[in-house]
């Protein structure tokens, strides 16, 4: 029997100030079922026997969404299972990108007025972001407008 990572998010997430109860109530979840919890301000990452993490998914799924959660976001991996930055896996290297930018910026992409948005724009601009394949329309996705508005915030100067 191996061990797995799984790391969660939940929304919506307000920034600074205490976690949201859904975030408490999932971490909760988590410790109940005996796995290691690292709690930080835009998720929770866990640890553990495979059988128990995988068994627990379902109690944290149910403890986030009780708790007021109207998005659960998870991602598993084998422990030390690096995600390589090589082109094969865009996704993952534009969240880690998103998640830096929201990290910066104290909260979620879409939670930023226009003046925010245009700003974590340019900061994913500034990162290579715009780059990666189809990355205009995820942005405008987890922004909340349109790829005419995201084209508009690049070429702003």
């Amino acid at each position: 029997m191996g061990h797995l990572e799984a790391e969660f998010t939940s929304e919506p997430f307000h920034g600074e100030g205490a976690p949201p109860e859904h975030a408490v109530q999932a971490r909760a979840a988590a410790e109940e079922a005996g796995l290691s919890t690292d709690f930080g301000p835009l998720g929770t990452s866990v640890r553990g026997e495979e059988d128990a993490l995988l068994d627990a998914l379902p109690a944290i799924a149910r403890a986030a969404l009780d708790g007021g959660a109207t998005r659960l976001t998870l991602r598993l991996q084998q422990p030390g299972a690096a995600v390589e930055p090589d082109g094969s896996e865009t996704g993952s290297v534009l969240d880690s990108m998103v998640r830096l930018v929201e990290a910066e910026l104290g909260t979620r992409l879409s939670d930023l007025d226009r003046s925010g948005k245009q700003r974590a724009v340019r900061l994913l601009d500034e990162r290579g972001a715009f780059q990666l394949r189809r990355s205009v329309a995820a942005v405008a996705e987890l922004l909340g407008v349109t790829r005419f508005t995201v084209y508009n915030y690049l070429n702003r100067d």
